[in-house]
């Protein structure tokens, strides 16, 4: 079976294609690195630009996500980091994903962070990386996913199975990322401020945070 570790950069959290990049995994090895520059649909967020630092003149003459997006397909299974994400902006892919984010919080459920850095630099892990790239390039990030995805297998020996169950399931968040208790945990937030919660709990489609408020204001 081949696992497809795919990643996208966007011009917003709401906006298009940018870049998609790919690496494979067969028979336990990293293999098969494919990444394009994608032309988007529209301008690209200053904020964007601030976490991936590609630039509107980078993109400027490259090809449209229909005109790439064929290079990508056929894997049996797919793979990403926070994978929700990804598969809204690859509506072209119909097979499995797996998600190694919500692989990570049942693995590793007392780690303060489950982001793709956080998990590289604190475990240890060590991917070969491709000279002139960086974090938040999509080729890095799937390079970094790969070799997240074969340090959990190898300690949890998860079947396909399981990786897909786990995936398709709401997962406890540790921390939260926005907001005004930005970097608290959930479970201090329901001590300290319930109703924010709740607040958070009516506007929010989320279906991880909303499993781990239910989680913490049950408890």
């Amino acid at each position: 079976m081949t696992l497809r570790i795919i990643d996208t950069e966007t011009t917003s959290l709401e906006g298009s294609v940018l870049e998609i990049a790919s690496v494979d995994i067969v028979d336990g090895v990293i293999c098969n690195p494919m990444s394009d520059f994608v032309k988007p649909t529209e301008a690209i967020s200053f904020e964007a630009m601030a976490i991936h630092h590609i630039t509107e003149d980078m993109v400027a003459d490259a090809p449209l996500i229909g005109e790439v997006i064929g290079r990508y397909l056929g894997a049996q299974a797919y793979v990403a980091h926070n994978a929700k994400f990804d598969k809204s902006k690859l509506p072209q892919i119909d097979a499995p994903w797996i998600c190694t984010a919500k692989l990570a919080r049942v693995l590793l459920p007392d780690h303060p962070s489950h982001s793709n850095q956080y998990l590289r630099y604190s475990l240890g892990l060590k991917p070969e990386l491709p000279e002139g790239l960086y974090a938040h390039r999509a080729l890095y990030d799937c390079y970094v996913t790969a070799e997240l995805l074969l340090y959990m297998g190898h300690l949890a020996k998860w079947t396909m199975g399981e990786m897909r169950a786990i995936s398709n399931s709401p997962s406890l968040m540790k921390a939260i990322r926005f907001g005004k208790h930005k970097g608290l945990t959930f479970e201090e937030i329901a001590k300290v401020d319930p109703g924010y919660l709740r607040w958070l709990s009516g506007n929010s489609d989320d279906e991880d945070i909303l499993f781990t408020i239910k989680h913490w204001l049950k408890g």
